[in-house]
């Protein structure tokens, strides 16, 4: 499996199947590529703030690619004319040959839509099974709950928000990789701008005294083979 970070939350992961994770490429300016060079066959998307939902829509329109969501999220983006599955929290859906299970995330969800903004249910994360099982946590803070993640699903590697002020910062980070376990732990949501501006170094520090999870540090455009 090779994972390519695309900046800030976006993940290129290629399995079975090419699977494209909160696609915030317009307007990134951490973006390692743009929205119209993307390929993909499934989109994830973990909640509606435009840099996570950001170019899902656009991409699945030009690719044919089903975008994957909790459910109301998949009612709107139904309504832009591009196929979506929409399911919800303990659920797992199948699509072509990589199977999604929606985790708990604790943070907050709208879209904004021209005029207007309305809730887009809750954030949620999702582990992704598409030959090597994959933890992304979306935004979220750490929460004991992240051992039962570890005991269910037992991610080969997990992606976790390190840029604190909206998401968990390195500490919280490093007690969550400790909780979950993983082979290897991938920080993102980090440095994309000055409110969110982190060292990830710091962070490889912090869950080295706690885990023996391997910290993989990547620059936007930069791939892991797993």
């Amino acid at each position: 499996m090779k994972i390519t970070w695309l900046g800030h939350s976006a993940f290129l992961i290629e399995g079975r199947n090419k699977v494209l994770i909160d696609p915030f490429l317009t307007g990134n300016p951490m973006a390692a590529v743009s929205a119209d060079k993307v390929k993909c066959d499934i989109i994830c998307v973990t909640h509606g703030h435009g840099d996570h939902l950001g170019d899902a829509v656009e991409i699945a329109r030009r690719t044919g690619a089903t975008i994957a969501s909790i459910v109301e999220m998949a009612n709107y983006v139904e309504r832009t004319g591009v196929k979506s599955i929409g399911f919800n929290l303990g659920g797992t859906a199948k699509v072509l040959d990589t199977s999604i299970t929606m985790v708990p995330a604790f943070h907050s969800s709208s879209i904004g839509a021209p005029g207007l903004e309305f809730s887009a249910a809750m954030p949620v994360g999702m582990v992704i099974d598409s030959g090597k099982v994959v933890y992304h946590a979306g935004d979220t803070c750490v929460f004991g709950d992240m051992k039962l993640i570890r005991e269910l699903y037992r991610p080969d590697v997990a992606m976790l928000p390190i840029g604190g002020f909206y998401t968990m910062d390195p500490k919280q980070a490093a007690m969550a990789t400790e909780l979950l376990n993983p082979k290897i732990v991938i920080p993102m949501h980090y440095g994309t701008w000055p409110l969110i501006e982190q060292d990830p170094r710091e962070f490889e520090r912090l869950v080295k005294k706690s885990s023996k999870a391997k910290v993989a540090i990547l620059k936007p455009g930069e791939a892991l083979e797993v």
